[in-house]
């Protein structure tokens, strides 16, 4: 007797991600697995008397979208604080933040971020005298786009104890005033930490509402599973995922990486006999090499055009020398996954210096080691990449924004090598696709329409920023699916559409494979199922 589904789809135009099989009518779901695909005939033949049936109506479905790259709980917090992404001038980032602190009692923090000053009508960054005159007592600490740059006002450097005599820490960037020697209020990466750490730990019902809200977005998106950069507060962002995984309140799959530097724990949970499944695991642990392009921290092989004394620098956990490759080998040897943000193209050939001879050291096995962004690449490092089987875990909505300004501060040449997407691929390098929200907005048709049109936010770039690095919408949405999917060894339990897989699909408002390009990003998500629930609908 064949199995009746609970729940199936029909009337629709299904895009599997399968070769075998690319395109369907109908599909079947019993429980959370992918039960039967096909023509509607086929599917219609095994409904039950219970069987709940959707009708597509035509639309297009997708297997659910992987966001190989977010920070999930960063970007539920800053869901509940003050948002200025849309903010586009000095005189909004003021006005903006004195709205808040009208509201905000004595002593109180306003945190947030978003802000970029490089899509500001004059890209000069905030500076603490522009808040002061209204936040005497409110302590204010806003993180740019990026999180490798954020802004202080004078109260919150006060409890960080940042005056004119503080000393940069390893891997940070305290910014001075070059006529009165004050402190700006502007931190870059490590620096940032000075501040982080005075700021009031959140509660755990705030962390539930965080994790609620960053859910409800993904779901909305139309994201079923995320890579996530996890435990940057004292594990508590994963100890929010492993309650509402006990709860059952999970409705978004989460691939949790924890921080390199604390490899050994992880490593214990897993020993122990942590029960992972597929709504949550471990995924490995993060490292850093260097900063942001947008901060000037990005580690280049050369000077920055517009900076011809600096060439970026080296993350904090890179010192002391040699210890990046000591956790690498040690995490690697003990079976966790690796993956290592690296931004500029120096950064990217020490990192591919530091892969190489670990894999030499702990020997051949399926290890998958990621590189985070792989933002700026030497050429020969494209090959070699391809040749040591190092995955690209790329973000292309970074490209939409970056395009605006790159060139200005590391020259056209170098631009050529930059989001080199197309380059990748070619070389038959493992790309899979996302955000990094809540650097970039968590919207997969954003990204998709980036690479394959190389657009950028100013408009200034009408054949697209490096054109020759473009992609297919085919080759996009595999590395948003299956692709992110291979990412994280997940592979034959999602990523496309097939008997047997998790029942992770959303349906669409229109078809992105025959839309004109410039309608993607319009694209509107009309259900989201997970696992064989609806977890969202329009």
């Amino acid at each position: 007797m064949t199995m009746q589904p609970d729940l199936m789809v029909i009337n629709a135009r299904i895009w599997t991600g399968e070769a075998s099989l690319p395109y369907a009518e109908a599909l079947a779901i019993k429980g959370k697995l992918i039960l039967a695909i096909g023509s509607n005939e086929q599917i219609r033949s095994i409904a039950g008397p219970y069987t709940k049936i959707l009708d597509g109506a035509g639309h297009l479905v997708l297997p659910g979208f992987i966001d190989n790259h977010t920070h999930l709980m960063i970007g539920g917090f800053q869901l509940l604080s003050l948002d200025l992404r849309n903010v586009k001038s000095k005189d909004e980032f003021v006005q903006t933040v004195a709205t808040r602190a009208a509201n905000t009692p004595r002593g109180h923090w306003i945190t947030g971020g978003g802000w970029n000053n490089d899509q500001w009508i004059q890209a000069q960054k905030p500076a603490k005298e522009w808040l002061d005159a209204f936040t005497p007592h409110i302590p204010v600490y806003l993180t740019r786009s990026d999180l490798h740059i954020a802004f202080a006002n004078s109260a919150a450097l006060r409890l960080a104890r940042i005056d004119r005599i503080t000393a940069n820490p390893m891997g940070g960037v305290i910014e001075f005033d070059a006529h009165s020697g004050e402190p700006t209020g502007i931190l870059k990466d490590n620096a940032m930490k000075l501040v982080e750490q005075c700021i009031p730990k959140p509660s755990e019902e705030q962390y539930n509402e965080a994790l609620m809200a960053a859910m409800h977005h993904a779901a909305r998106m139309g994201i079923t599973s995320v890579q996530d950069i996890t435990a940057w507060r004292d594990w508590q962002d994963w100890e929010t995922f492993l309650r509402f995984r006990q709860q059952q309140k999970l409705t978004l799959r989460i691939s949790a990486r924890t921080q390199i530097t604390e490899w050994e724990k992880q490593a214990a949970m897993i020993k122990e006999g942590f029960l992972q499944d597929d709504w949550l695991r471990f995924g490995g642990v993060k490292g850093f090499v260097d900063g942001s392009l947008g901060s000037g921290t990005a580690l280049m092989a050369e000077p920055y055009d517009d900076m011809p004394s600096n060439a970026g620098l080296l993350a904090d956990q890179m010192y002391p020398e040699g210890i990046m490759r000591e956790r690498i080998a040690a995490a690697d040897k003990a079976g966790l996954p690796v993956s290592v943000h690296a931004i500029g193209d120096k950064a990217n050939h020490l990192l591919l210096d530091i892969f190489e001879a670990v894999m030499k050291e702990n020997g051949p096995r399926d290890r998958r080691f990621r590189i985070e962004h792989a933002q700026h690449l030497l050429p020969e490092d494209i090959g070699r990449m391809a040749r040591l089987g190092i995955l690209a875990s790329v973000q292309p909505g970074h490209a939409y924004e970056d395009g605006c300004w790159a060139s200005k501060r590391i020259g056209d040449k170098r631009c050529k090598m930059a989001y080199a997407f197309r380059s990748l691929l070619d070389a038959r390098v493992a790309v899979s696709f996302g955000t990094d929200w809540p650097v970039v907005p968590l919207n997969p048709f954003w990204g998709i329409y980036a690479a394959v049109t190389r657009q950028t936010q100013d408009g200034r770039h009408p054949d697209g920023w490096v054109p020759e690095q473009k992609l297919s919408i085919h080759a996009s949405l595999l590395a948003y699916t299956g692709g992110s999917a291979y990412a994280e060894f997940s592979e034959h339990t999602k990523g496309t559409l097939s008997p047997g897989k998790l029942a992770d699909l959303i349906l669409v408002s229109q078809d992105v494979l025959a839309v004109h390009l410039e309608a993607i990003p319009k694209t509107r998500v009309l259900w989201t199922i997970a696992g064989g629930k609806i977890v969202f609908q329009e």
